[in-house]
């Protein structure tokens, strides 16, 4: 049961002497029960109400009284006025007492603090950062935190002192199992980088001493270092350099093409674009089949591409199914420097006085630009002429034999090249007529003795040995007739060989399904005696070599039968 403020005064001052200690003692113990209880360091409500005045505690603190005081300083009430009437006070009971300390509590929890509106931000220029304040605020915290911990061990409160235990006492197991595993892998590939160079650095063998003369053998550990970076130097070359020493087999002294003719294939002979509504389409270049068809009467064609087989060889199949091109080299037959893919046409195994490339691309060709004709890129057009309007320049440097093919192409060096070709040659038919005419007049014994010819073939840059053309085959016209007529020698080659062209054109007609039908049936023979070779390699791996004659005949038996 509570009292009010106004009866407990008048008891208070009626009992001075009897109930006043009590009723001190109570009040002091529920205003240290309700400090006890709010002890809190950082809590702003605690802090408040006791400095002002108006939050005190109005049940527990005793009444002003006179008389000095009894219990505690800060609990001496002042003297109060006699009351005429006194009035028993009952003495307070430990429940009464809880009761009010609980009451005071919850009075003071009530009261929020008034907020100090001068420090709040000014919005009207933006929200403000919080990240520097925040940031300190972690700083601090973290560095509080830590300052006690150490505080804590060093002064040995409640942890143990710093330093009396060592600091892999602190590891887990888990860190334990990683830094072991991390020493064996170093340690393994310290005990492999040794061994590796020490495997590098033995002495050549048979094969390998003639490529690296200046690296003798020997036990020095300088000569050791030595074969180690040699070996590794041609393991790097190995990817870098084409897959064989020689990309084309040696010449045929009955192929009568003396020279060799290198073409590109990306942006050249097709043109390859991706969309979104058709995706990867590849166009064939205009003339790419009579291009093929009529130099090959003249040259050795070798495609020379820097896209990978698997990309390339389906292409090349179905732009020259009659194989017109005789020798395909794909990027695996090119070298790679500087970041760049080079065609070195070195690796070909043929007479580079003889070879000449087709590229769009200078990069590609800078090994040996001197053999080289870069054309514009063809970019799908289809009135395009670029490719066949070189033909008559590619003809006439066969026709006159040239011993050289470098020194014609660097005659040609900044121009475009069928356009001065045609040029030159419409310069060397008016000379050519006019040589003509003049040498009607002169007597038949010396045309029959063949020096007129002889000077009208050193005149045009023939030699004794390559007269062939000047050999009348059946059927075709005497050349000193032709000369007569005002033409000139390429114009006999030219007519030669359009005729050879349409009677590789005739057979295709003729012949062409049954060529494609015929190595459609080899290749699928191939592919089966391979995959039969396989199967024989597998069964000796598991011992039944023995059976390998029966397999055979089972095999013959269907073709017997067919």
């Amino acid at each position: 049961m509570m009292l009010s403020r106004t009866a407990a005064r008048s008891a208070l001052g009626s009992a001075r002497g009897v109930v006043r200690p009590s009723v001190s003692v109570s009040a002091t113990s529920i205003w240290s029960r309700g400090m006890a209880k709010n002890n809190r360091p950082d809590n702003q409500r605690f802090a408040r109400s006791q400095n002002s005045p108006s939050q005190a505690p109005k049940v527990s603190q005793p009444p002003q009284s006179r008389e000095p005081a009894s219990s505690s300083p800060a609990s001496t009430p002042k003297p109060a006025k006699p009351q005429p009437t006194p009035t028993p006070t009952p003495t307070p009971t430990p429940a009464s007492e809880q009761e009010q300390a609980d009451k005071v509590t919850a009075e003071s929890q009530e009261q929020e603090p008034v907020p100090d509106l001068s420090k709040l931000p000014d919005l009207t220029q933006g929200i403000p950062s919080t990240l520097e304040y925040e940031t300190a605020g972690a700083n601090r915290s973290s560095m509080t935190a830590v300052e006690e911990e150490e505080a804590a061990t060093s002064a040995g409160g409640g942890g143990r002192p710093k330093g009396e235990l060592p600091a892999s006492a602190y590891i887990s197991s888990t860190d334990r199992k990683r830094q072991w595993w991390t020493r064996v892998f170093l340690l393994a590939m310290g005990v492999s980088v040794v061994g590796g160079t020490a495997y590098l650095g033995r002495d050549w063998d048979d094969e390998e001493l003639p490529k690296h003369p200046d690296v003798p053998n020997g036990w020095g550990l300088g000569l050791w270092w030595t074969r180690a970076r040699a070996r590794m130097g041609d393991t790097v070359t190995y990817y870098q350099e084409p897959a064989f020493e020689k990309l084309l087999p040696d010449p045929d002294p009955s192929f009568e093409r003396p020279y060799t003719l290198c073409i590109s294939l990306e942006d050249m002979l097709i043109h390859s674009e991706w969309t979104r509504d058709h995706g990867w389409r590849v166009a064939k270049r205009p003339g790419v089949d009579y291009f093929l068809r009529y130099l090959s009467q003249y040259y050795e064609i070798v495609l020379f591409t820097s896209v990978p087989f698997q990309i390339a060889d389906p292409v090349v199949r179905k732009l020259d199914p009659y194989r017109f091109i005789m020798w395909p080299l794909f990027r695996e037959a090119t070298k790679y420097k500087d970041g760049e893919v080079v065609k070195d046409l070195s690796y070909l195994n043929r007479d580079l006085s003889k070879v000449i490339i087709l590229d769009t691309n200078p990069q590609h060709v800078r090994a040996q630009p001197e053999n080289a004709i870069v054309l514009p890129k063809w970019t799908g057009d289809a009135k395009d002429d670029g490719l066949v309007s070189l033909v008559p320049f590619l003809e006439f440097i066969h026709t006159m034999q040239y011993g050289d093919v470098r020194k014609v192409i660097k005659s040609f060096e900044g121009t475009h090249i069928p356009t001065e070709f045609a040029r030159r040659e419409a310069i060397a038919r008016a000379e050519h007529n006019k040589l003509v005419a003049s040498k009607r007049g002169r007597t038949s014994s010396a045309a029959s003795s063949g020096g007129g010819l002889g000077w009208l073939s050193s005149h045009l840059g023939l030699k004794p040995s390559n007269m062939s053309l000047m050999v009348t085959p059946e059927g075709e016209e005497n050349p000193q007739e032709a000369f007569a007529k005002g033409k000139m020698l390429q114009d006999i080659a030219r007519e030669r060989g359009i005729k050879n062209y349409m009677m590789v054109e005739e057979e295709i007609r003729k012949n062409g399904e049954k060529w494609l039908k015929e190595e459609q049936e080899q290749q699928e023979k191939a592919q089966k005696e391979m995959m039969k070779g396989m199967q024989n390699s597998m069964f000796g791996w598991f011992g039944g070599g023995a059976s390998d004659d029966a397999k055979k005949d089972a095999s013959s038996a269907p073709e017997k039968k067919a």
